[in-house]
């Protein structure tokens, strides 16, 4: 599962749900029908994303045939998404939640949520309110469908080259049908800003310059057939389908690109469009799962960024770097020899090996404050270069259902300076364990869980789990010498999101302002805090989601903390991940349920 798709939704429409401790494991004759009906959205949500289906190992068997096709980029793939969404969900509400077990009951309530989420963005007729532009540098077909044809459709047979091949050639309808999607959208005031398009379209003339053969959509298929032995002249025949309709249709939409840049709208934020101020209300609440208002998070963030640079001024001034503000200090300590990696292939090679020997020693240690500790495969791999520039700086993809394809942790390696070696345990430990890896093994996992839920994704829950690790890691002892710094930094970077991301969508900040704040408190080097900022731009919410999340983690635990008193058990605490992803509201019910139990 790539976090970069919005696959599903979030809310609190369902949550005010009373759950009485200790009937997890109880069940009831309304579980089996709930249960099927949760399969029935899953297996519509596969059909209308066959993409989907290969992330998660299962177009195979009797769902082979989505092996060769490509998710919907046009209207008529957004219909057939709101009928079965809207049809869903007055289904889901059919189902008394009076009929059925506490655990069932949860499932329910996350089910109706996400189903209704999904529909947000119906109103305002755009892609999404969390990515209101169809072609960004960091959105469209032109950016994911490469990357996922290198790293996620499987190359181990002749019917799977066939099958890449016939998504090759439906990439270029894919453009198509995005790009007139874009061009309608444009008309009624919904299109990126200049800049975000210069950016696209110098991403879609990167994937162009190599010409055929030497395109990272050619040589991925011919380089993995070789490997594997599979007989066929697959280099040439994907030259062709790139060359006469890949390439074609990507410089129609690099040309509307550059149409629609002449007249898109001033500004950064998405305030810039019309309802702009609606839409950016709802990201916040889809991407938070909570009621927080801009002016509301802009204030939690600056005050949360007094906080750490003061704890971080400490540390900095023991390891004597005195003079200067905090940014200024970290620059400094960004910039040390003895903190960088070479900003070569070999240097790169070092930095991922320092990944892997860091994420041996956590694995060997998550035993002392987890009572489950999955043992599932992870993989570090490099950005793709051809999709750097727009491209977050570290992520997650979830394996294969099937077990064909491990989880890969992806660092971008545009520019090795980016990642001081400082910095790198609390970005493995977000991405990898006690974080992602850890969380989503454990759903993955759990037989009992339907798939729809194991593959569901809420930032503010998934990604505030991530940054409540870095501190599990710190208990830990994760971090030795300057690395506390990197943490510390970590956590500073995410509430400085929260006053950007605000400032920019709420407060009409410039992208030039925004930037500035990024160098000057997180210390982030100009080129890196651009890309930041630019990406924040269009994903309007998004980067709120982590900080939100890990203030709720870190007060929950708190709480079963304060009331249980020496009964506190750590690893029984972190046992409530078990239960899936849901909205805080939700995890907050859920907590005080274990702390009632914990008590007898």
């Amino acid at each position: 599962m790539d976090r970069r798709h919005f696959l599903s939704g979030t809310g609190a429409a369902a949550l005010a749900i009373g759950f009485e401790p200790g009937l997890a494991l109880a069940q009831t004759v309304g579980d089996a029908e709930i249960r099927a009906l949760i399969e029935r959205i899953f297996q519509g949500d596969m059909l209308l994303s066959p993409m989907t289906m290969t992330s998660l190992g299962i177009d195979a068997g009797t769902m082979a045939f989505a092996r060769s096709r490509l998710d919907s980029y046009g209207e008529a793939g957004e219909l057939a998404e709101e009928r079965h969404n809207r049809e869903k969900l007055e289904q889901i509400r059919a189902i008394d939640p009076a009929g059925l077990s506490e655990i069932w009951q949860v499932r329910r309530a996350v089910v109706e949520d996400m189903l209704e989420q999904r529909l947000v963005s119906e109103p305002f007729g755009i892609a999404h309110v969390g990515a209101p532009y169809r072609i960004s540098q960091q959105d469209g077909a032109y950016f994911s469908i490469p990357d996922f044809l290198d790293s996620t459709h499987p190359v181990e047979s002749v019917e799977d080259a066939e099958a890449y091949l016939e998504r090759l050639d439906r990439f270029a309808y894919a453009l198509d049908d995005e790009s007139e999607m874009q061009r309608r959208d444009a008309a009624r005031g919904y299109c990126a800003p200049a800049w975000a398009l210069d950016l696209a379209m110098n991403q879609m003339q990167a994937l162009i310059d190599p010409g055929a053969d030497g395109t990272g959509m050619v040589r991925s298929l011919a380089d993995r057939a070789r490997e594997k032995g599979i007989p066929g002249d697959w280099e040439a025949r994907a030259s062709a389908i790139v060359e006469q309709k890949v390439f074609p249709a990507l410089a129609r939409q690099r040309e509307l690109a550059a149409r629609l840049k002449r007249r898109t709208r001033t500004g950064d934020g998405v305030w810039r469009v019309p309802r702009g101020e609606e839409i950016y209300g709802k990201a916040l609440r889809y991407f938070t799962t909570t009621e927080l208002s801009a002016e509301e998070i802009h204030r939690t963030g600056l005050e949360q960024v007094a906080e750490i640079s003061a704890e971080l001024d400490t540390i900095l001034r023991g390891a004597g770097l005195t003079q200067g503000s905090v940014g200024e200090r970290l620059l400094e300590l960004n910039s040390r020899p003895d903190q960088l990696f070479p900003n070569t292939d070999e240097g790169r090679a070092e930095l991922i090996a320092s990944i892997n020997t860091g994420m041996e020693a956590m694995d060997a240690k998550l035993a002392q404050a987890f009572a489950t500790v999955p043992r599932a495969p992870l993989e570090v791999r490099r950005v793709p270069p051809e999709i750097q520039d727009g491209a977050s700086n570290g992520y997650y993809n979830i394996a294969a259902l099937d077990g064909s394809r491990p989880a890969i942790y992806w660092i971008n390696l545009k520019d090795t300076g980016d990642w001081p070696k400082y910095t790198l345990p609390s970005l493995t430990y977000h991405e990898g364990e006690p974080g992602h890896h850890l969380h989503l093994s454990l759903l993955q996992q759990d037989e009992d869980l339907p798939v729809l839920l194991k593959n569901y994704w809420l930032s503010a829950y998934g990604e505030g789990w991530a940054l409540y690790a870095e501190q599990v890691a710190e208990e830990l002892g994760g971090y030795s010498g300057l690395e506390k710094a990197g943490a510390l930094q970590s956590w500073l970077f995410r509430a400085a999101r929260l006053v950007v991301d605000t400032g920019l969508h709420a407060k009409r900040w410039s992208v030039e302002r925004a930037t500035q704040y990024f160098v000057d408190t997180v210390a982030f080097p100009h080129a890196r805090s651009l890309r930041e900022i630019q990406r924040y731009c269009a994903s309007p919410g998004q980067a709120c989601s982590y900080k939100i999340g890990q203030n709720e983690w870190v007060r929950l635990r708190a709480r079963a903390e304060r009331e249980l008193g020496p009964d506190f058990d750590l690893r029984q605490f972190h046992e409530v991940l078990k239960e899936g992803v849901m909205p805080l509201a939700l995890l907050e019910k859920r907590v005080d349920a274990w702390i009632a139990r914990a008590r007898g």
